[in-house]
């Protein structure tokens, strides 16, 4: 019989005359048939079922087999012995090797025959071995997937005891070395199924044999940590962790992060590469498991780990554009399980999460993963920054895709994204498009954001984490060099960027000769050199902060930057001081006072003699170079309301420390004139309706002003002169702006009750009126914003958020005496940049102390001077140069950046009608004429704004650490608006010159002179640098070679770099720092 069916069935008849004679031979088999029959019969089932031709000859193979087995069972039982069964598994089935899986397909049937036999387990035994053998070898995922479902299906055939966590081992690593070579959606259909019937079989063995779990976890690590660069684990190992028990998260994690005996190289690896199995698409719970690493290693403050994995795995590489978008476009046309072709994605399968989020089915996941690293990621705002040009093509995909998940996913990933731009919200320019895409959508309170922060937070205590290693690349387009932040250093470098963005400083210290001298002007000599023509993309000033850093300042503390700029051009000032004071004295030291130019207590610096020999100085010569470009004077009169008594007193200022008006009071835009009762000028527009409030800002203060005490000084007569009918009705207060901060300041101030004055002519306390009058214009005009306050009631610090109208031009009121008839008006430097005439007999003082009222010494002179010569106003016109923002919610954190341009007061303004004084004011030419403003005020010069729209577009420059973009006045302008925490702190001003409309020239502020060419040794210095830096660019190439083949992830790609100290990074601020967990309070950067 075995003949003819042999014959019939490789035969040329047709199927039905085939399949109606199978149909007698299989009916056959209910007769008796002999033992010689039935083996011949075996035989020839076996070798269809392996070596048929075709589907039909397997089929008649299978349906005799399961007939004959089934009616002659002795005699199948004898042919399919446990020999039988060996020799398959070994050797295989004549021409067919013993890997392939139609030979475990034939014995899983075979067992389901003999599962009743006796002898099925002797075969069983066998199996156990020789399954083990065959996993040990990596068989490939087909025949893995067979072997699974055959001990699936027969339990019995599992390894036991010690063998089943061996299998159970060896079977996890065979799943690390499956490969997905297909490319068509069928074959990934059943690369996918294969994986997860192996993955089922571990999951069954887990749950019957638990002792068996551990060690295969253990394997799992072993493997994804692996830094042999030769072997790739798969990512089919993915499927392996829906299986593991979520109860068993903390202890395993636990275990593996306290273990002494996992390097650092080996958990980053195995922490990327779990990642990586972001992009199994039906896996459950890897977002859980990697989050949980990740808290697990910041929770024993492994930072370096977290660093590195975030950098490593969050940036897009610059092709994964169009690979995404083609990847979109393909999941497109497949839905449902066609979106396992995210396998075949090399750019998705190894690439940085953010990529996931363009695949629906695996982007849930990616963006838990994606939104724990950014919140985390909280000492610097590299990690977002990677990300951020990649923010807007996604919210476009995610509205217009029209799948039905991408609207609810679209308001988590808006949530995000609000959250990191709140925490380092300090680059407008980068998120002004962000913010125009998501506009539309709802955005979080602030509450909610906080409350994420602070959920989410992970900093380091440890100075290696610093990122001080930037990625090496040329400058940016704007062709300006950034300063690389040294751990809470924003403050620093941001008054630094200021001080070279003043054009006229910065040439004066460029052409200053201090060859062979170790002085702080030096230092800052060589800085300005560095910043201007070196080729890094960012420059460390580590020597210029050790040099310049206040003794009090605690080294990686935020600090206050108005406070740091006071004493680095007051130590600038008194060295240079004292350096002349030296060279005045040594060709004359018999005399006795020799030294008289030098402050007291001034220690001569021992390299004093390196200065320039200068000629016999003139007049001029006697300033210093900060006293020339940013001193000028404050006269303070004080006068008796009893006796009508004036005492007047001058004193030299670097900066104005400008106090905001009380909420409750107007503002006042003038000062009364002498001998009437004071008033506030520019009635309801300026002052309001209610009191006005005179509290005078200190003069070089401190960056905080006392709301309590704000409260108290009350300007009694601020209503006089306006009618009740006015001062009653309300009227709403336009915006604050600089000049409304200036007239506030120097507005008069009734000094009653217990702040009465001495009156030395009255011999008894008096009310008083003072006035402070700017009378030596600075060539740069300092302005410091009080905007930290403290509440006296409740013992705390607040910010004063109010928004202030910066404008571009101003013009200052300067008074001073007219000059006696028959002598020619000397100009005060208001249309020039002639030196300063600080001769005031406490300029050798601190130039930051606060002015007192003067005393009887100084009354007599100042009042008949007073009485012989009217003052005399002179508008200054002066145009912005920088602008210092602070970004954050309190003095104790935040972020500083600043804007700048290049401007000279050689550019001058143009004189337009609005700058024509009146009468009883100065004008260029010593005439006075009828104005339509009041000069005796401080007020913007709108006229002059509207010339910026023929100025370049790119005339300002936004400084940021080590980011140097482009930007433009309305930025600056419309920062605060944009961004409340980001308000104007430090403001600088350049005087101009006036200039006539025909005199030419380019746009205000913009027209530029020649540089001073370098001395030699800041060229040398300079090109020694450039050279080192060019050395660093090929080992840094090198190094990212190296790093790429062994995975070490020790590379730090450029960013923010606030991150060393501890304290120095929190959810109120901005980016940068590294704060412990111990300081939260404090976060700044």
């Amino acid at each position: 019989m075995d003949k003819i069916l042999e014959a019939l069935v490789s035969s040329s008849h047709s199927v039905p005359v085939k399949k109606a004679i199978v149909k007698k031979v299989v009916e056959a088999a209910e007769k008796d048939v002999t033992e010689e029959q039935c083996q011949a019969l075996f035989s020839l089932t076996a070798r269809l079922i392996l070596l048929g031709e075709d589907a039909f000859q397997k089929q008649v193979g299978y349906q005799v087999l399961e007939a004959y087995a089934r009616y002659h069972r002795s005699e199948y039982e004898r042919f399919c012995s446990k020999d039988f069964i060996t020799g398959l598994l070994q050797q295989g089935y004549g021409p067919l090797d013993r890997k392939d899986p139609a030979i475990i397909d034939y014995i899983h049937s075979c067992l389901r025959l003999l599962i009743s036999c006796p002898a099925v387990l002797e075969i069983f035994v066998v199996i156990q071995m020789e399954v083990l053998r065959m996993v040990c070898e990596r068989p490939e995922p087909a025949l893995c997937a067979r072997i699974s479902t055959m001990l699936s299906d027969f339990v019995q055939c599992i390894p036991r005891d010690k063998s089943a966590a061996l299998f159970c081992q060896q079977l996890v690593r065979t799943i690390g070395y499956f490969q997905c070579a297909a490319t068509r959606e069928q074959e990934l259909r059943e690369y996918v199924s294969q994986v997860t019937k192996v993955g089922a079989l571990l999951q069954n063995i887990w749950k019957a044999e638990p002792a068996t779990l551990l060690p295969s976890l253990q394997e799992v690590f072993a493997i994804i940590s692996s830094t042999d660069p030769s072997f790739d684990p798969s990512i089919a190992l993915a499927s392996l962790v829906q299986h593991i028990p979520l109860q068993m998260i903390t202890v395993l994690i636990k275990s593996l992060t306290t273990d002494q005996n996992v390097k650092d190289a080996c958990m980053t690896q195995a922490l990327c590469r779990m990642i990586d199995w972001l992009s199994w698409p039906l896996a459950q719970y890897v977002d859980t498991w990697v989050i949980a690493l990740l808290k697990g290693l910041a929770a024993v403050q492994k930072f370096t780990i977290l660093i590195d994995v975030t950098l490593l795995k969050i940036e897009l590489p610059g092709h994964s554009a169009e690979l995404l978008k083609r990847g979109m476009r393909t999941h497109l046309q497949q839905m449902g399980l066609g979106l396992t072709s995210v396998i075949a994605d090399d750019s998705l399968v190894c690439g940085p999460v953010f990529n996931r989020l363009w695949y629906p089915i695996v982007r849930q996941g990616a963006l838990a993963v994606l939104s724990h690293m950014l919140l985390s990621f909280q000492h610097s705002p590299e990690a977002f920054h990677l990300v951020v040009p990649h923010i807007v093509p996604l919210v476009q995909t995610l509205k217009s895709d029209g799948l039905p998940t991408s609207k609810a996913f679209l308001l988590q990933f808006t949530d995000l994204i609000h959250c990191m731009m709140y925490q380092y919200s300090g680059f407008p320019d980068l998120y002004d498009n962000i913010l125009e895409a998501i506009k539309e959508l709802p955005k979080p309170s602030e509450e909610k954001i906080k409350l994420i922060l602070n959920q989410s937070a992970w900093t380091s205590q440890s100075n290696s984490l610093a990122s001080g290693l930037l990625r090496i690349t040329g400058k940016s387009e704007t062709g300006k060099t950034g300063l690389i932040n040294l751990g809470n250093t924003c403050y620093m470098n941001s008054i630094i960027q200021t001080l070279f963005m003043a054009t006229d400083f910065r040439r004066s210290v460029l052409s200053l000769n201090l060859n062979g001298s170790n002085t702080l002007m030096k230092k800052l000599q060589l800085l300005f050199a560095f910043l201007a023509h070196t080729q890094r993309a960012a420059y460390a000033p580590r020597n210029f902060f050790e040099a310049s850093r206040p003794p009090w300042f605690t080294a990686g503390s935020q600090q206050d930057c108005s406070e740091y700029l006071r004493f680095l051009l007051d130590r600038l000032h008194e060295e240079e001081k004292t350096i002349k004071a030296f060279k005045l004295a040594k060709p004359a030291s018999a005399s006795p006072d020799g030294s008289s130019n030098c402050s007291p207590g001034a220690q001569l610096p021992p390299d004093a003699h390196h200065l320039t020999e200068a000629p016999p100085e003139r007049e001029g010569e006697k300033e210093t170079l900060i006293e020339k470009m940013f001193g000028g004077k404050l006269s303070t009169g004080i006068c008796c309301m009893q006796c009508a008594s004036v005492s007047e007193k001058e004193e030299p200022f670097t900066d104005l420390s400008l106090a905001f008006c009380p909420s409750s009071a107007g503002r006042p835009s003038g000062r009364s004139p002498a001998g009437e009762a004071p008033h506030a000028v520019g009635g309801e527009a300026d002052c309001g309706k209610g009191p006005s409030m005179t509290h005078q800002g200190p003069v070089n203060g401190g960056s905080e002003a006392t709301t309590d005490g704000l409260a108290k000084e009350k300007y009694v007569g601020a209503n006089a002169g306006i009618p009740p009918a006015e001062r009653e009705r309300p009227a709403p207060d336009p915006p604050l702006s600089v000049p409304d901060l200036i007239n506030y300041f120097l507005a008069p101030e009734i000094l009653d009750e217990d702040n009465k004055y001495y009156c030395e002519n009255c011999a008894s306390l008096q009310r008083a009126e003072k006035t402070m009058q700017v009378v030596e214009a600075p060539e740069y005009l300092i302005l410091t914003l009080l905007r930290f306050s403290y509440d006296a009631k409740f013992h705390v610090r607040r910010k004063i958020l109010d928004n202030v109208s910066i404008p571009l031009f101003m013009q200052l009121p300067v008074h001073r005496r007219a000059p006696p008839p028959g002598q020619s008006p000397q100009d005060d430097g208001s249309c020039s940049s002639s030196p300063l005439q600080v001769d005031s007999p406490d300029s050798g003082e601190n130039l930051a102390k606060k002015l007192k009222p003067s005393g009887k010494e100084e009354a007599g002179g100042r009042q008949a001077q007073s009485e012989e010569a009217p003052l005399l106003v002179r508008p200054v016109p002066y145009v912005l140069s920088s602008v210092v923002m602070h970004s954050g919610m309190s003095s104790e954190s935040g972020h500083y950046y600043c804007y700048g341009r290049n401007v000279t007061g050689s550019d001058g303004v143009q004189s337009p009608p609005l700058l024509r004084p009146r009468a009883g004011v100065e004008s260029p030419d010593g005439a006075a004429s009828q104005s339509e403003i009041d000069p005796q005020v401080c007020t913007s010069l709108s006229g002059q704004e509207a010339e910026l729209e023929g100025q370049p577009a790119r005339d300002w420059f936004l400084f940021n650490d080590s980011r140097v973009t482009f930007t433009s006045f309305p930025s600056v302008q419309n920062v605060t608006s944009r961004f409340p925490k980001d308000t104007a702190y430090v403001l600088i001003y350049r005087k101009q010159e006036l200039r006539q409309l025909q005199s030419g020239g380019g746009p205000n502020g913009l027209r530029l002179s020649a540089e001073p060419p370098l001395q030699k040794e800041l060229m040398d210095a300079i090109t020694k640098d450039n050279k080192l830096f060019l050395q660093e660019q090929e080992l840094n190439a090198r190094a990212r070679a190296l790093q790429a083949t062994s995975a070490s992830c020790s590379f730090r790609p450029n960013g923010f770099d606030d991150n060393d100290p501890p304290g120095s990074c929190g959810p109120s601020g901005g980016g940068g720092g590294g704060g412990g967990f111990s300081t939260v309070s404090r976060l700044v950067f």
